[in-house]
């Protein structure tokens, strides 16, 4: 069997690269263990704004610019609904936060998604003493059917395989790669953390950070906005609601833990005061590097080899643009953004 790619890995990193392939008559072959949940266990959510710091999220109007019309393509071609928009509503703890809200305004990169005009209504349920600040041009990608319906659909398109990839199992030909039975002229690495047993890309410095979601119901709850505070609260209809996210750096399993549940909870009663009844609990790592840059590029051995990983918390919004630049550097040599480009990481 020949094929231009082999991509390893079908979170959101694999199939934006997938269908980068496809929109230009690229064959692949991909490979997927089901061993990396982070994508399918993700809040999804894009939002142009830091909200910790009230800054602008890095290129985020690029950013959405190429993401927003990539998963419309998705859903006319699977007939599937994953995009909601939705207003973000950022609860303030202090006059202070207010204060800093308004400075914020007068930022550039920030004027076209801060509303200037102070959420003053009361909303049940909700613990709210300093109001709420709008954001805008906001929603939520259900990445779980994102990457479970295209998965479907490489299946019958007989474009994956369910099976552990044995990266000992490659040979190197001049301009190509073997792989078992598969010739390819590169392969592309999105694993997610578990890059870190890929012998060609483990030097990269990525961390695993273990984030843990609930999800709850509480029909008194009606809100039908991203709720931001402490954490956040994502209604998902039908009196549903999802909550996150913790942090945990040391844990490194995806199994949801009773810490993570507990911190949950008592963050939560600083956000809402209404009764609510825990009927989910999902965990998955997330690949982040220092910086929040991804990692993409090639091997600075092996020019067959390349990785796209690394996109973090914000991947929905970022993982259609990465994909597209490693594409247009290896079929057109167009070069890598310097900040994203694993060069960065070689050694000199």
């Amino acid at each position: 069997m020949k094929v231009d790619y082999i991509i390893v890995g079908l979170g959101l990193a694999g199939l934006a690269f997938a269908e980068e392939l496809m929109a230009n008559n690229k064959t692949f072959i991909v490979f997927e263990d089901d061993s990396q949940t982070s994508s399918l266990v993700a809040g999804g959510v894009y939002n142009p704004v830091i909200l910790k710091r009230f800054t602008p999220v890095w290129n985020a109007k690029e950013q959405l610019a190429i993401a927003l019309p990539f998963y419309n393509r998705i859903e006319e071609k699977l007939n599937i609904n994953i995009d909601e928009k939705f207003v973000i509503k950022k609860a303030f703890k202090s006059i202070e936060d207010q204060n800093i809200w308004f400075e914020a305004l007068d930022k550039p990169k920030l004027t076209d998604y801060l509303d200037p005009k102070l959420d003053n209504q009361n909303y049940p349920g909700v613990i709210a003493d300093f109001s709420f600040g709008n954001v805008k041009e906001a929603g939520r990608i259900d990445t779980k059917k994102l990457v479970e319906s295209y998965r479907e659909y490489l299946k019958k398109e007989n474009k994956i395989r369910f099976e552990n990839f044995e990266h000992q199992q490659i040979e190197f030909k001049e301009s190509s790669v073997k792989y078992k039975s598969i010739e390819a002229t590169r392969i592309v690495f999105c694993e997610g953390f578990g890059i870190k047993d890929n012998p060609y890309f483990n030097y990269l410095p990525l961390n695993e950070v273990k984030g843990e979601l609930i999800t709850i119901f509480a029909p008194e709850l009606k809100i039908d906005f991203l709720l931001k505070s402490t954490l956040f609260v994502l209604p998902l209809g039908d009196n549903l609601y999802k909550v996150g996210a913790t942090f945990n750096w040391t844990d490194k399993t995806s199994n949801p833990s009773e810490e993570g549940k507990e911190e949950l909870v008592e963050k939560l009663k600083k956000v809402i005061n209404v009764p609510y009844k825990i009927v989910e609990q999902t965990a998955g790592i997330r690949p982040t590097v220092s910086g929040r840059r991804p990692l993409v590029g090639v091997h600075p051995k092996y020019k067959q080899l390349t990785v796209l990983n690394g996109l973090g918390t914000r991947g929905v919004m970022i993982g259609p643009t990465v994909a597209k630049e490693l594409f247009n550097h290896l079929e057109n040599e167009e070069k890598l953004n310097l900040e994203t480009d694993i060069s960065r990481f070689n050694k000199k």
